[in-house]
């Protein structure tokens, strides 16, 4: 039946009360009830408040029926309805329809993410005859900046840095008038009113422009000069150059001192993107989203880059552009550019104007800079299609902080605040029984970025009136988020609840996946570096029964020693020492393996130094790792033995050069094997890897290729993986404990091939697999698993530490 037909149908006049809570500020959702209520012959106003949006409205009962469907099916394109709450109305309504001001309160709406330039700004923006023509901030309620500009909640111009631009009168028409798209579009602006860019010099040259040219044209051509220009974006300053020019990547590299993590890049189109590397579908859907992040992409395309945009790696991270300004830039541009983050080497991007000449200056000779000021620092997100699936890797612009509902059973959960890991480092908030974690803050051991996080959490706090009673922590007696939380909780007389580290990790995956509080325990399977253990070791490859509650630890990875402690996670040849030692001892891999060119280079290293050091333990903590496993294999191979510029360079490496044929048709018994053995006293079943080694060890003595010795790896460790689920429900099994669902997490799952082929073994044996897609399975997952665990604990009375 049609809405008419509903409305015909209808005689009587009923008046009702509609909240609708969720991301419905800043989205256009008032001006979309005000076009349906228009429709449907409705009286009565609507509003933004701290709740989300308050609906009164009078009309026949199925056009108020109508009014509901509607939002629910076809709500704005940035909204996400959360609740459609309805009640009888007795108070007086106007007639027709109105859309009133925003209204105070505590908060208890959402704040949305930035969003790209959508297709009509866009088309704005490039014809002629319109007035925002080549405009760099063009707006409406369907795109631009958010987060980055919000002071305060309800979201209104009044409580976001765009409060300094008063609107023309042309801009007033539109920002008034319900049946504009700009209708109460905060961000609204134009060449007469808004914000304006500025190209200003870095390294006290003078600057001259062409006549005929602007700011953003100059550009554009000075990036065509194999110049290197920083440019203000939506978070932040990206530092942009020619992607095409090896040279003027490598200076950048120099400046930047960043020695081999891989470069961001941003190119005008898809077609462009395809010269250099294969997109699929979801692929470029995603590229084009509003979230429009980063989408790691293989390098297949018929052209290349340049080896220094992402050294000894076989994916580009390629992103359109996401904001007016880009747009303009790069319409020209007929060849990518990198776009990578404004700062030096593990600092936070620059969002200060202040601070642009002293921290950018010695590596940009040009800035393109404008004067509408940021904020809130945000991060490029980054995302990946593995196992079927779009992915996020690092969640921040365009995602965060958009909220997670909680699964079924959380809906009395208390106010927590849990702040995270220390790397790749997020916070969150449970609220109203919702998450809401933030942005992708970086590695808490830099300075500034730890300072950042702090201011971070106190603008969280404010914008959604948030005030905990519990604070939750990493195990790890030594990460930075763990020791604020420790020294908040004691000064706020707080109770705080640590967590270890990979139970958050699985429970962060069943967080993400809607598994209910109450739903029997899952095998999580957490592989990552390093993470503090219940038993005070360190732990990185877990196979944990677990819920949100609770966790027993039913098996692990071979603990190995970390020769030189955190110089071991730098430097991957020491891992590999310890591994061989560990696998076969120095004597017969003299007698066996004397003419590796591994064996001589692990002879040249300070031996004696290292053996006492594995001896005696001092300066060596062994490590249940896989990550250091990763790094170990990757050594031995000699594609990343001397040092790690970043952290997970060594297992990003050897994913890259896995040979793809011999992942997908080399006999299965090529695969390399692993044993399952028991730890002493503990009889806790282990994988050990002694004859992987003897295995590589071999196969680099026939002269096997690096890609096929990395296949053959990546098949084995996967078949061992789900070969320990198998042994583990047997086991419990027999001790009526069964399960039938895996949850992988930790971020050695953000390799493609380990994913994938542990994903399809556990599904042919018949088991439930949990993976991430919304939340990063690495650290930046790891507050959402805290705020769980803890809830999960309050709820059912556990104590606090």
């Amino acid at each position: 039946m049609n809405d008419h037909a509903r409305i015909e149908g209808a005689s009587a006049m009923e008046a009702m009360e509609i909240r609708v809570r969720g991301r419905v500020q800043g989205v256009g959702f008032r001006p979309t009830v005000w076009h349906i209520a228009q429709e449907l012959g409705l009286s009565g106003d609507v509003r933004n408040d701290a709740e989300g949006v308050l609906i009164r409205v009078r009309g026949a009962p199925g056009a108020l029926t109508a009014l509901i469907d509607r939002l629910r099916q076809s709500p704005p394109p940035l909204a996400s309805l959360e609740t459609i709450e309805q009640r009888d109305f007795c108070g007086d309504l106007p007639e027709g329809f109105r859309i009133l001001d925003s209204a105070g309160g505590k908060a208890r709406t959402q704040v949305a993410p930035d969003s790209a330039v959508c297709a009509a700004c866009a088309a704005e923006i490039l014809d002629p005859l319109s007035r925002r023509y080549r405009y760099a901030f063009t707006t409406c309620t369907h795109c631009g900046p958010r987060l980055t500009i919000v002071t305060g909640i309800p979201y209104a111009r009044a409580q976001t840095t765009m409060t300094a631009f008063q609107l023309c009168p042309a801009c007033a028409g539109e920002y008034g008038d319900p049946a504009d798209r700009r209708f109460h579009a905060e961000t609204t602006a134009c060449p007469a009113c808004g914000p304006r860019t500025r190209l200003i010099p870095l390294d006290g040259r003078a600057l001259t422009l062409d006549e005929s040219s602007d700011d953003i044209d100059a550009v554009y051509r000075l990036l065509r000069n194999g110049e290197i220009v920083a440019i203000k974006g939506l978070g932040g300053y990206h530092i942009a150059c020619d992607a095409t020019r090896a040279d003027v990547v490598w200076r950048l590299r120099a400046l930047k001192h960043r020695d081999s993590k891989p470069f961001a890049l941003m190119a005008r189109d898809a077609d462009i993107i395809r010269r250099y590397c294969a997109l699929s579908p979801a692929e470029e859907q995603c590229l084009k989203s509003p979230e429009a992040p980063i989408v790691l992409l293989a390098t297949c395309g018929p052209q290349r880059l340049p080896d220094a945009v992402a050294p000894g790696l076989a994916t580009l991270g390629f992103m359109l552009p996401t904001t007016p300004l880009h747009l303009i830039i790069l319409r020209r541009m007929d060849r990518p550019v990198i776009m990578t983050s404004g700062n030096l080497s593990d600092e936070p991007q620059v969002t200060d104007d202040g601070a642009l000449i002293e921290r950018l200056g010695g590596i940009a000779t040009y800035a393109l800079t404008h004067d509408r000021a940021i904020a809130n620092r945000v991060d490029d997100s980054v995302v990946r299609e593995m196992d079927g699936r779009m992915r996020v890797l690092r969640r921040a612009r365009g995602y965060a902080p958009a909220p997670i509902a909680l699964p079924e059973g959380f809906s009395t959960a208390p106010d927590l605040l849990a702040f995270g890991a220390e790397l790749k480092a997020t916070f969150c908030l449970l609220k109203d029984g919702e998450a809401i974690l933030s942005q992708h803050q970086g590695d808490l051991e830099d300075a500034r970025t730890f300072a950042d996080y702090e201011r971070n959490l106190s603008l969280f706090a404010d914008l959604f009136s948030h005030a905990p009673r519990a604070l939750v922590a990493d195990l790890h007696p030594e990460y930075f988020s763990s020791k604020l939380a420790r020294r908040r909780a004691r000064s706020e007389g707080l109770p705080l609840i640590e967590v270890q580290h990979h139970h958050a990790h699985v429970a962060a995956c069943l967080a993400e996946n809607g598994r209910p509080l109450d739903a029997p325990r899952v095998l999580g399977m957490a592989l990552d570096g390093l993470g503090y253990g219940d038993d005070g070791s360190l732990w990185g490859g877990e196979f944990l029964l677990a819920d949100y509650r609770d966790y027993e630890r039913l098996g692990t990875f071979k603990p190995v020693a970390m020769p030189g402690g955190t110089q071991a996670v730098r430097q991957p040849w020491r891992n590999l020492y310890a591994h061989l030692m560990a696998a076969i001892g120095w004597a017969e891999l003299t007698a066996g393996f004397g003419s590796l060119d591994l064996y001589r280079d692990l002879a040249g290293r300070p031996r004696a130094i290292l053996d006492w050091m594995l001896k005696t333990g001092t300066h060596a903590p062994n490590a249940s790792s896989c990550g250091r496993l990763f790094d170990a294999v990757a050594a031995a191979v000699g594609i990343c033995r001397e040092q790690q510029g970043y952290e997970g360079k060594a297992a990003a490496r050897l994913e890259a050069i896995v040979e793809k044929e011999a992942l997908r048709k080399e006999d299965e018994g090529l695969a390399y094997p692993f044993a399952i053995a028991t730890l002493g006293p503990s009889g806790l079943p282990y994988i050990e890897p002694k004859a992987l080694w003897n295995a590589i060890l071999a196969d680099l003595t026939r002269q096997t290729p690096p890609g096929v010795i990395s296949a053959r790896f990546h098949r084995g460790l996967a078949r061992a993986l789900v070969t320990m689920a198998e042994r583990l429900a047997r086991r419990k099994e027999e001790g009526g404990a069964r399960f039938d669902t895996v949850a992988l997490s930790g971020g050695c799952f953000h390799n493609k091939v380990l994913l994938g082929e542990v994903s399809r073994l556990l599904r042919e044996s018949g088991f439930a697999v949990l993976t991430h897609a919304r939340v990063p399975a690495g650290d930046g997952g790891i507050a959402l698993g805290q705020a769980a665990i803890a809830a999960a604990q309050l709820m059912g009375g556990s104590p606090c530490a």
